[in-house]
């Protein structure tokens, strides 16, 4: 019987997490009020009352070891593994963060997107801020969240996953320390499947982002991710984050190299290229009609080149990579 024949498809869900407290509660109700058959919590080393929580919410506890290195890849890998396999396996996966609460709809609204397309493997929705208003780095991230509706090339964490497909691409990639869900859903297409994004409320996240220095760590662990993941496709067809590279080494360091060592070594007019971010700001600022996330584009490149170079240097050396949390 195929998915689209049944009236009910099989639903279930992977909840990740580590420390969120009430977050994790709000998270864990918003599932258990979407009547899922399994709800799933992989724990990566929480000191709070996380695992007692979710536990007293009927959820299957799934405590990550951390004698290996963690990623939300392999958390989320470790939260699939442990659903029901073979004829009691689910058709569709929803996948989400402790720091999220899904929207009252959502799942029936993507459970039926996916059993009417027959050739999408992910559904995801609407993402938004709990707290936009609360700082200038919650603001940029809802405005993030905020992608173009239809077919798309990549999804975030929170989505509904076709479970045949998820399993069948292996997962998602547990040596990513970010940037995981945009190379499986590369895999996916290219294995003939359709990522969408739906026009529907999916969820709340809650950043909790109040400080510059989390703003700019996370902006690095996006250079390290976009790095690592052109390390495994960016000779490929499409590319895999060379154009993100890219434009983070020019803006974030070839730029600000020219200027200083070309003003030291041989004239100090060479300064005169720092004019090329103002104007940069300008020309963001006219397109997206939002000054401050302008700024932000632009500035953001810089911890970026950091943080594709803190992945060459790794790679030079053997390191293996280590989570780069911002919260």
């Amino acid at each position: 019987m195929t998915v689209s024949s049944r009236r009910h498809p099989v639903i279930d869900a992977v909840a990740i997490g580590r420390n969120e407290g009430a977050r994790l509660v709000r998270c864990l109700d918003s599932l258990d009020a979407a009547r899922l058959r399994h709800v799933v919590y992989v724990d990566s080393g929480s000191t709070d009352n996380s695992i007692a929580e979710a536990a007293a919410r009927g959820a299957i506890v799934v405590r990550l070891d951390l004698s290996r290195p963690f990623t939300a890849a392999r958390a989320r890998n470790a939260g699939a593994e442990a659903l029901p396999q073979g004829a009691d396996a689910p058709d569709f996966i929803q996948f989400i963060d402790g720091d999220c609460t899904l929207e009252p709809g959502w799942i029936a609204h993507a459970a039926a997107f996916l059993c009417d397309t027959s050739q999408a493997a992910v559904a995801c929705g609407r993402l938004r801020e709990v707290a936009p208003e609360a700082s200038v780095y919650n603001r940029l991230m809802d405005h993030e969240w905020n992608t173009p509706v239809g077919q798309t090339r990549a999804c975030g964490g929170i989505a509904l996953f076709r479970a045949a497909c998820f399993r069948s691409a292996g997962g998602f990639n547990p040596a990513l320390i970010a940037g995981e869900e945009p190379e499986l859903c590369l895999r996916l297409r290219q294995a003939g499947w359709q990522i969408w994004r739906l026009d529907a409320e999916m969820a709340r996240h809650d950043a909790a982002m109040y400080r510059f220095g989390q703003w700019w760590r996370r902006a690095r662990r996006g250079g390290y991710a976009y790095a690592l993941g052109a390390a495994l496709h960016g000779t490929g067809p499409e590319r895999h984050n060379v154009a993100p590279i890219r434009r983070a080494l020019i803006w974030g360091l070839a730029l600000p190299l020219l200027a200083i060592l070309g003003a030291v070594l041989i004239h100090p007019l060479f300064l005169a290229a720092f004019l090329a971010w103002p104007l940069q700001i300008l020309r963001l600022w006219r397109r997206d009609g939002d000054g401050t996330r302008a700024v932000f584009l632009t500035l953001g490149k810089i911890p970026e080149a950091l943080g594709v170079m803190e992945y060459a240097l790794r790679r030079l050396r053997g390191d293996n990579a280590r989570l780069i949390e911002y919260k």
